[in-house]
């Protein structure tokens, strides 16, 4: 019976055209036996290799901050930069986010962007000082106390003072700011050359020059309002003629500069002057003949005057009779910077088309103005 039993459960199998020969069955079917396994085995091997790649891309240094989005982010921008919107594909052009308040044009992706607002601390200082801010707005409304409560002393039962607190805002307009590079079209083709660190370099070059002449002595019309143009901010005086020093050589005036600001200001605050200012400040010494500049003893860290920062702002004032060279105070505190979104490109690859050059617009819409003007405090020249 156990027999019986075996030989139904072993019953063959019907293979259509093959009777119960497997074998048979693939081979009527018009494919031989070393063919299908090899077929296999080559999709096996395809399969192997593809793992192999990804795992040494994944590998890579700071692969694993890089997604694939990324990555067809940014290979779709630099064929951008490169070719123009005619030689990107249907997802390269989707992963690109159109700019909202221009016809044509495409936002940078982050890394590209983020390369830029590196670069623009080198040629607008003002920005390592002051506090920097996003918003996707035309202007930015700081409300500000103009008037704090007042109190006083009184008996068990006088009749209490009324007290409050009396508020103004100040306004931040986001002015747009615009420049174009030519590049030749041979480094555009050239892919051994990063094209991406090129223009990055050249807008943050040409953006952070306007923008750190505006932060510093910008008239407020179609720019930012500089510190220095700003008539709210108060001053010192150097108490000699067309020098930084006193008459007698000594820094008091420095020390009356520094001293007049609130200690809160105070103990954050930063000198800032250009190159000019900072060699003549670099030679002056106290009553007891110290210098009173202290280089800097670490990498990374700022040389000091009378123990605090120093910032070398280019667009600051020379020293001349009547001039403001000098400021100190807490900028971080004084000064609002706002950068609206991103940078949005143009690829203009026709107008210089005959010199051999691509045109690259660029534009970028970006805010600066004083909201606490006591915060900070110029020194002024004498003029006798």
């Amino acid at each position: 019976m156990s027999h019986i039993r075996r030989k139904r459960h072993l019953a063959p199998f019907e293979y259509k055209d093959g009777g119960d020969d497997p074998i048979a069955a693939i081979r009527a079917l018009g494919v031989s036996l070393e063919e299908k396994f090899g077929l296999v085995n080559d999709e096996v091997k395809k399969l192997r290799d593809q793992l192999d790649q990804e795992i040494v891309k994944r590998n890579r240094p700071g692969a694993e901050n890089k997604g694939e989005g990324d990555g067809l982010e940014a290979k779709a921008f630099t064929t951008f930069l490169r070719k123009g919107d005619a030689a990107l594909s249907a997802d390269e052009i989707k992963s690109l986010r159109v700019s909202n308040d221009t016809t044509g044009g495409y936002l940078a992706p982050p890394e590209f962007s983020a390369e830029v607002d590196k670069n623009l601390v080198q040629f607008s200082p003002v920005r390592a000082a002051a506090r920097v801010g996003q918003t996707s707005a035309g202007s930015v409304i700081i409300p500000r106390r103009t008037g704090k409560p007042t109190a006083g002393w009184v008996g068990e039962t006088e009749t209490r003072p009324e007290t409050g607190s009396t508020y103004g805002q100040v306004e931040i307009p986001v002015d747009e700011i615009a420049a174009w590079v030519d590049v030749s079209k041979k480094l555009l083709e050239d892919s051994a050359v990063d094209i991406n660190a090129e223009v990055a370099f050249d807008l943050a070059e040409e953006f952070g020059r306007l923008e750190g002449a505006s932060f510093v002595g910008g008239d407020g019309v179609k720019k930012p309002l500089g510190f220095m143009s700003d008539t709210n901010v108060a001053y010192s005086v150097s108490g000699s003629a067309s020098v930084i020093a006193d008459a007698d050589g000594g820094v008091d005036g420095l020390i009356d500069l520094m001293y007049a600001l609130h200690p809160f200001y105070r103990s954050r605050g930063v000198w800032m002057a250009n190159g000019s200012t900072i060699g003549k400040l670099r030679k002056l010494k106290d009553a007891d003949k110290n210098y009173i500049w202290t280089a800097s003893i670490r990498d990374g860290e700022p040389a000091t005057l009378l123990g605090r920062p120093i910032i070398e702002a280019p667009d600051m004032p020379d020293i001349s009779g009547g001039t403001y060279p000098l400021v100190f105070g807490d900028f971080a505190t004084a000064f609002r910077i706002y950068d609206r979104v991103g940078m949005s490109f143009l690829v203009d690859p026709y107008t210089q088309a005959t010199s051999g050059l691509t045109r690259i617009h660029a534009r970028k819409r970006v805010g600066g103005r004083l909201v606490r003007p006591e915060a900070i405090r110029k020194l002024k020249i004498g003029t006798s």
